[in-house]
């Protein structure tokens, strides 16, 4: 067993643990000040759940044991694994232990919940939140985990492709789609859900350009450097390796971020004659959103090139949800569906060797293309139906007068900040 690596991959888990209290800084920074709990208490109650639902199940749906090689149907549960059972053991000649593995894909999978709960901001029921979560992730997030990672346990130990969308095409198209780190699993999978579930629930009320406005932008610097901090983990750490493909994914990730930072505040100072934190903290969002699935696949000038890409389209299609009459409140849409979607279809053209580039042919694009569009339209679709069926039968939605007044103190019983102390 190489030490070395499996200190690496525990690192990297913890590293993208820390996204998820990054998330709620930033998100919770977004919201009106009498709501911040209720924002901020969603990602942590994500945290909770998934972190018990995927040491009981979620780990058994998402990476069934397979013999070596072998490529799985597209919805596979491992029932000999149920609270990990077949994994508690370190096989011979395995280069890490599997539940350094374990952990490390289950902070993929609370972040995962998290970031779609940025489209119901100011008006979600929290216990309503809680059950979307746990139904969504067990039929949706964990089957399409197994489809683009499954590194399935094979009996020697090792971990092997087995997801369609991977080794599944691969075999099909001659290669298979690339996400290194989650284009499609996590960001256009959430981006997916977050629209579907802006349409369940509906807009604010006074829902309207310029209407809510960020009641505190130091916590969304705060939150996007944590994210920064913590996207190390996730994308280099998807290497499960400390070599040199995790240092070309590290590298990446501090460019495409920065240049999609940059491109960000220029369509601001075109658009609106100002750059703004916000939109600092957004444009780097995008950009980490975008070089996920390809940070290892491209060379660090490509990467600057998608992160200006990123972040200028980015900041213009968060302005869709005015035009198409959908409430997003934290433009999860626009930053993780579409940066999703940028970042996996940018590959099909520029990937070192597969891409239209390199090799003169468009099969990489074509299978990056139905890759994203399975996870999109697949997440879409059961999002709106679970969310649907949530909202009919114990209500998603506060009371219009709570959510006008802040919902903080009518869910949670509890006020973000207590100027002055008035009790007996």
């Amino acid at each position: 067993m190489d030490q070395g690596n499996t200190a690496f991959i525990l690192i990297a888990a913890a590293l993208v643990l820390l996204m998820t209290p990054g998330l709620a800084f930033f998100y919770g920074g977004l919201v009106k000040a009498k709501s911040v709990i209720s924002m901020m208490m969603m990602s942590f109650g994500a945290m909770g759940l998934m972190g018990v639902l995927w040491v009981l199940y979620g780990y058994s749906i998402a990476f069934p044991s397979t013999a070596e090689g072998a490529t799985q149907v597209p919805w596979t549960i491992d029932f000999t694994n149920f609270g990990l059972a077949s994994v508690l053991e370190t096989p011979e000649g395995a280069a890490y232990p599997p539940l350094a593995f374990v952990a490390f894909q289950a902070t993929f999978a609370i972040i995962t919940v998290a970031l779609v709960s940025g489209a119901i901001a100011d008006r979600a029921k929290f216990g309503a939140w809680m059950v979307f979560a746990a139904i969504w992730a067990t039929v949706v997030y964990f089957p399409v985990a197994s489809w683009v990672f499954n590194f399935g346990l094979a009996d020697d130990g090792s971990f092997s492709y087995g997801g369609w969308i991977t080794h599944g095409m691969q075999d099909v198209f001659g290669v298979g789609a690339i996400d290194f780190a989650g284009g499609t699993a996590v960001h256009i999978n959430a981006g997916a859900a977050a629209l579907a579930l802006a349409l369940v629930l509906g807009k604010r009320v006074g829902f309207q350009k310029g209407a809510h406005v960020p009641h505190n932008p130091p916590f969304v610097l705060l939150g996007a450097g944590l994210l920064w901090f913590g996207w190390f983990g996730f994308n280099a750490g998807s290497e499960l390796a400390a070599d040199n493909t995790a240092a070309l994914a590290f590298v990446n990730t501090i460019a495409a971020p920065a240049a999609a930072l940059l491109a960000w505040l220029i369509v601001e100072k075109i658009k609106d004659g100002k750059p703004t934190s916000v939109g600092a903290a957004s444009g780097a969002v995008a950009g980490l959103v975008a070089i996920t699935p390809a940070c290892a696949s491209l060379t660090p000038v490509w990467a600057i090139v998608l992160g200006l890409v990123a972040g200028a389209v980015c900041a213009l299609a968060i302005e869709l949800k005015f035009k198409l009459g959908f409430d997003d409140s934290l433009d999860v849409v626009g930053i993780h569906l579409v940066g999703g979607l940028i970042g996996t279809l940018y590959l099909g053209i520029f990937a070192n060797g597969s891409g239209l580039i390199y090799s003169g042919s468009l099969t990489q694009l074509l299978v990056q293309a139905i890759a994203a569009f399975a996870v999109m339209i697949y997440s879409f679709v059961l999002a709106f139906i679970i969310g649907f069926a949530v909202d009919k039968t114990i209500g998603f939605r506060v009371k219009n007068e709570d959510e006008i007044a802040g919902i903080d103190t009518v869910v949670h019983g509890e006020e973000g900040y207590v100027l002055s102390d008035t009790r007996g």
